[in-house]
């Protein structure tokens, strides 16, 4: 095969046209961004208001420190009352005890009919252990046994309370108390789940 004149003249011009295309493009193509970046100048303003909200962040931080110290040694204070024991049983006997020692400064001194321990719950970060007791009483010491069961350092707290008559001439009455002591949440057993579906 042989390229003749014209398609000589032809490739010529192409030749031309692309070396003049090239020219253009290179000449007409945009500059590059160059490859540092300088940073803004900050208005002297915005860099003191910047300074007075961090002064501002700073006053505030001690003063919620203070708080929050204040707040720990309440509770602190607070958790002196729980009932301490190495299991929830124990920590029901204590319950008991405190109940007990209750009955014991009523006037005259009140005898348990009946115990019963019930189940441990959550309750928060901590745990409660319940101990319900069942007696007959004079209204007057009922009264002075809930005082007393308030007044009690430890963490314990009437959950209910049940009054039937017992022997009207005596104004006595049958009464079931249900106690709540406060423990540690270690001593509560967690919840097992039951099989998925």
């Amino acid at each position: 095969m042989t390229i003749g004149d014209r398609d000589k003249r032809a490739l010529i011009a192409l030749g031309v046209a692309v070396v003049v295309a090239g020219i253009i493009w290179i000449a007409t193509a945009p500059p590059k961004a160059p490859k540092a970046v300088v940073s803004a100048a900050v208005p002297v303003e915005v860099s003191q208001q910047r300074l007075a909200q961090l002064r501002k962040l700073a006053s505030e931080a001690s003063a919620k420190a203070k708080i929050l110290e204040e707040a720990n040694a309440d509770l602190a204070r607070r958790e002196k009352g729980l009932i301490q024991a190495d299991t929830a049983p124990q920590a029901q006997a204590q319950v008991l005890e405190i109940l007990k020692r209750v009955a014991k400064n009523a006037n005259p001194p009140v005898d348990f009919q009946q115990t019963e321990l019930g189940q441990p719950a959550p309750y928060g970060a901590y745990g409660l252990v319940p101990v319900a007791v069942t007696f007959n009483c004079r209204i007057e010491q009922l009264v002075n046994m809930l005082a007393d069961i308030t007044a009690a350092p430890e963490l314990v707290a009437t959950d209910q309370l049940r009054i039937g008559a017992a022997n009207p001439k005596d104004k006595t009455m049958n009464v079931r108390l249900a106690v709540l002591g406060v423990v540690p949440r270690k001593l509560v057993p967690a919840r097992k789940l039951g099989p998925s579906l």
